[in-house]
């Protein structure tokens, strides 16, 4: 080993004035006073650190981000990554990689988010929030009083889903969210519908952007047992021509994800934006029913006559036409093509079988962005 390099948890002379030059003696000892140390273990302390700092910046050119590295309980420099060629670059260096669920990228546009929402409408009863690396999440921390603007805040955040903790004032976790994925069953009555997409009005608030039949007579909406929303507006009627697009008002502590449920398919699809996608398009859809399909956009402003036991025949317009295969229980569900939001599910033929996710069908949806621009909603994305 060369003279005056030291190794990541090298050790040394004990004598403390190994720092001296390097660090200034009263910083060493009231390092070691903190700790509960002599000053030669502060020294090697800082030494360890400076040294694994330093190769994280040599390996700044092959991907690894220092917004998402830390050092753990025991001083060893911890860098998350969500690749496995990064994971291999990062080990190979002599630091320790984990693999994580967000990008550093990610929680900081989050972040941003939030920072906007904020200063529109100050929550003042949030203490404060940022990214920490360790819980890779960003945390927000309440101060123990609420209010409008803390409310609207904190849904906010639920709809980035695992992405963002809640905390009180002593760093205790708050369960005050509780994040429902699109393509989940959500049921009314005696009824089920599937989660469609969230949004926010003009006001800032938060509400599910679902099919207009499943808010008929403006339900309470539970979700896995728990009431999460209740519908507010919709423009389906049976026996009525209609448009089968609704809302439903999102309870203060839940939140839509901005990420669509597979159901085992793979890794949840993040929402992007809500640009339609043109007819031959694939697009997939998530339903509580049927799951997780795929097919193809056939064409749009298409009208249909539903024909529902028990109800008078109600004419539909304004909906998209599809090979996707659906199932009664599907309605409401989110529909996807690439990451752009395409709408949620109308109907579809009695006749389909869906067989797995590319069984075909006809089966009809509510595009999302004639939803958007009739209410004056923007999509919450990822």
């Amino acid at each position: 080993m060369a003279a005056g390099v030291v190794s990541a948890h090298g050790a040394p002379s004990a004598d403390s004035s190994a720092g001296e030059g390097r660090y200034q003696k009263q910083m060493v000892r009231a390092l070691a006073d903190s700790l509960g140390i002599d000053d030669a273990a502060a020294v090697r302390r800082l030494d360890s650190q400076a040294a694994q700092q330093k190769t994280l910046a040599a390996l700044k050119s092959s991907g690894a981000d220092s917004r998402g590295a830390f050092f753990d309980a025991k001083g060893k420099l911890t860098v998350n990554v969500t690749g496995t060629q990064a994971a291999r670059t990062v080990q190979a260096a002599g630091l320790k990689a984990r693999m994580v669920a967000h990008t550093a990228d990610e929680l900081d546009g989050i972040k941003a988010a939030l920072d906007k929402a904020a200063v529109r409408h100050v929550p003042a009863g949030v203490q404060s929030w940022g990214v920490e690396p360790a819980s890779n999440q960003v945390v927000i921390r309440l101060r123990g009083t609420a209010a409008a603007a803390d409310e609207a805040f904190l849904a906010r955040a639920a709809s980035y889903g695992s992405a963002v903790a809640v905390k009180d004032n002593e760093g205790q976790a708050v369960t005050t969210t509780g994040t429902v994925y699109p393509g989940s069953r959500m049921d009314y009555g005696n009824h089920y519908c599937s989660v469609g997409f969230g949004a926010r009005d003009s006001s800032g608030r938060q509400v599910l952007v679902t099919a207009g039949h499943c808010v008929e007579n403006l339900p309470d909406l539970s979700y896995d047992g728990t009431h999460f929303a209740k519908g507010i507006k919709t423009r389906f009627k049976h026996g009525r021509n209609s448009i089968d697009m609704g809302l439903a008002s999102v309870d203060s502590g839940s939140g839509i994800a901005t990420r669509i449920g597979t159901w085992g398919n793979g890794g949840n699809v993040a929402v992007k934006g809500g640009q339609r996608a043109a007819v031959g398009s694939d697009v997939c859809k998530s339903g509580a029913t049927s799951r997780w399909t795929c097919g193809s956009i056939e064409s749009y402003n298409y009208t249909v006559t539903y024909s529902d036991e028990g109800q008078p025949d109600t004419l539909v317009s304004g909906l998209g036409l599809s090979t996707v295969c659906t199932l009664g229980g599907d309605s409401g569900g989110a529909w996807v093509s690439g990451n752009q939001a395409q709408g949620v599910t109308s109907g579809g033929l009695n006749s389909n079988r869906c067989d797995g996710v590319y069984g075909e069908g006809t089966s009809y949806f509510q595009p999302l962005d004639d939803a958007l621009n009739y209410y004056g909603l923007r999509l919450n994305t990822a």
